[in-house]
């Protein structure tokens, strides 16, 4: 009985070893072969068989022949058959990722001349910002002195309300003078016309007494000598009062001059706040102008950021193509190994 484990086949591989080492292929070398397994007896048993199917191997031989020429041929046929298979699927292969690298630098390109619009444009915001600050800056400026220039009109109001109620203080003044010295000629006039009636009556009587006598002559003449002292100091008092008034007209057109003045500066005030009422205008005409900017801006990023987006697919596409391309010449190198593999084992 053969022993458990120990097969024919076993044996006959280890005898072709050792028969191809140039060794005899005694029971004990092919023992050793074993690895020292299988009882010597089933050795020599499965060693005495192989000896006896020898002849009929023999027979056998021209058939194997030639099947393996025939085995042969066709690896041939087939091998050249895998490699114009591979040739053509590496042709086409290396078009696709030439098509790929043609792409993708392509994209890379129109990224490129992307971004340099981008930061044309972003100079351009950059340069219209600056702008608005100093618009801003010139604004504020403005709306400062348009301040300062209300707050002096302010003033100069009041200080024309100031003189226009002192004016009119000195015009009821002038008008209060007008009246006292109206009043003080009609009393002047009265106060004449009354002497000279008066005067006229003592003529009269002087006359009339001048025929009664001579002696009264002298004390008429004496009263006529006074009255006209007296008519001379009324025309001097007059002379006076038409000098004060003279000087109160003139302080009067002093005041009309300064009233004048103020106008005028009112006027100035007027055109100055014109002036920052145009320049207000002009400075939201430039935030418009920037915010159109910024609007047309807007959608050329949109279009930079769709643009790399798309380079990101066309990148991902090119790797999945290398990829589907590494996969396709491992797969293909696998073919290769699979029909040379029974040429090198022969």
């Amino acid at each position: 009985m053969a022993r458990s484990g120990l097969y024919k086949s076993d044996v006959q591989k280890a005898r072709d070893a050792l028969i191809a080492q140039g060794i005899n292929p005694s029971v004990d070398a092919v023992r050793v072969a074993l690895g020292n397994t299988g009882s010597k007896t089933t050795i020599h048993k499965y060693l005495k068989e192989l000896e006896e199917d020898g002849g009929a191997g023999d027979k056998r031989s021209s058939i194997s022949e030639a099947l393996q020429d025939l085995v042969s041929r066709l690896a041939a046929r087939l091998e050249d058959d895998a490699q114009e298979r591979i040739a053509a699927a590496r042709a086409i292969s290396d078009a696709t990722a030439a098509e790929q690298v043609a792409l993708l630098q392509a994209a890379q390109n129109d990224n490129a001349l992307q971004r340099v619009r981008v930061l044309e444009l972003e100079t351009t915001l950059q340069e219209q910002a600056a702008a608005l600050a100093a618009s801003r800056s010139n604004h504020q400026r403005e709306s400062t002195a348009r301040q300062v220039a209300q707050q002096q009109v302010a003033d100069l109001q009041q200080r024309l309300a100031e003189n226009e109620t002192h004016r009119q203080s000195l015009e009821e003044k002038h008008q209060h003078a007008r009246q006292a010295l109206e009043h003080y000629r009609q009393s002047v006039k009265e106060q004449r016309e009354a002497d000279i009636r008066r005067h006229e009556l003592q003529v009269q009587q002087a006359q009339a007494e001048l025929r009664l006598a001579q002696q009264a002559v002298a004390v008429k003449q004496d009263e006529m000598t006074r009255l006209n002292q007296e008519g001379a100091k009324l025309v001097s008092e007059l002379s006076h009062t038409k000098q004060d008034l003279y000087e109160q007209l003139t302080q009067v057109r002093k005041l009309e001059q300064k009233v004048d003045a103020l106008q005028s500066l009112q006027v100035r005030a007027a055109d100055t706040e014109r002036q920052l009422v145009s320049k207000i205008a002009e400075a939201e005409l430039l935030t418009e102008q920037l915010n159109n900017a910024n609007d047309q801006i807007a959608p050329i990023k949109t279009q930079v950021r769709e643009l790399e987006l798309l380079l990101a697919q066309a990148n991902a596409k090119a790797q999945a193509q290398e990829q589907i391309g590494e996969q396709l010449r491992t797969y293909l190198d696998k073919i290769a190994t699979t029909l040379t593999a029974p040429e090198v084992r022969k």
